[in-house]
């Protein structure tokens, strides 16, 4: 078995920053792997600083120890009621760009991030440096919007049969090892509009409809056989409609406490998970959300 990798856990110090190092923590714990705890001072604040007191400027210092500081009493924190062994980074500027350069350096395996953070982290995961972010790192990224009062132990895995599939369950098992999986895809009816619009017989269009939902089942469980599940492992959930509106749908109705998305699938929408889905599920759902985003060809990193 591979060694455990480092998880890094970015924060900027507020209250859903600190759900998403306790949840970082509680991870390191659970996997026996290395913590490793960060924060980016914004690229504006020190640049003033710089042009006001020059490069090397007591103030600029200053603010650089008190995020150590910061680190440090989090850090102390987090592990005393988990035996994990951390590290701090403290850097300033673009934050995905740092977070990336911080994630290389130590070899993280995970990258965690607060859904709310109060400040770069609110731009990071809901604007468009998030996107930025996904596309330049290959490291699974989990954002983490709920307390993390115990492991996972249902998780929403949503796929699309495209070759991320298979990863985004592998990775569902290594970040919640004990949780149930619901294993979801979204069908729809091939040209039902255009089926409709020609006129054709609705029960035409249903045996369509059973044909894409009997087709999904069989891949589903083609695809939970390939990654290793046994039936006790999972349950399949096969349902039509807006990929967004189900995922946040199925969270819910189901209890799940962490939902995994593959950003780089083959669906209909060019973005799908990447863009407009990613951020429905991220605004509109209630957990935490993993994203899967190995690059077709690349080797799945050891992390279990």
């Amino acid at each position: 078995m591979a060694q455990p990798g480092p998880i890094l856990v970015a924060t900027d110090f507020s209250g859903h920053a600190r759900h998403a190092a306790t949840r970082a923590a509680r991870l390191a714990h659970d996997t026996r792997s290395a913590l490793t705890l960060m924060h980016v001072l914004p690229a504006p604040p020190v640049t003033k600083i710089r042009e006001w007191l020059g490069a090397s400027s007591a103030r600029e210092q200053k603010v650089c120890d008190e995020a150590r500081r910061q680190l440090r009493q989090l850090a102390s924190e987090l592990t005393s009621v988990r035996r994990v062994e951390f590290d701090i980074e403290a850097a300033a500027g673009s934050a995905p760009d740092e977070i990336v350069r911080a994630a290389e350096r130590v070899d993280a395996r995970l990258l965690v991030l607060g859904a709310r953070g109060a400040g770069f982290l609110r731009r990071l995961v809901l604007g468009t440096t998030s996107q930025r972010l996904v596309r330049r790192t290959d490291r699974p990224l989990l954002v983490v919007r709920q307390t993390a009062a115990r492991s996972y132990r249902r998780v929403l895995v949503a796929v699309d049969f495209s070759p991320h599939s298979r990863d985004a369950l592998i990775l569902a098992r290594r970040v919640a090892p004990d949780a149930r999986l619901v294993i979801l895809t979204v069908f729809d009816v091939p040209f039902e509009g255009k089926l409709r619009f020609a006129g054709v017989d609705e029960a035409i269009v249903e045996i369509y409809r059973q044909r894409a939902r009997e087709r999904a089942l069989r891949q589903l469980h083609a695809l939970a056989h390939e990654a290793g599940l046994s039936p006790a492992q999972w349950e399949l959930c096969v349902v039509e409609g807006n990929a967004s509106r189900r995922i946040v749908e199925q969270e819910q109705s189901r209890d799940c406490d962490l939902v995994v998305l593959t950003p780089h699938g083959q669906s209909a929408a060019a973005d799908l998970l990447l863009g407009s889905v990613t951020r429905h599920v991220l605004v509109e759902g209630h957990v935490d959300v993993l994203l899967s985003t190995r690059m077709p060809g690349q080797p799945i990193r050891p992390w279990e």
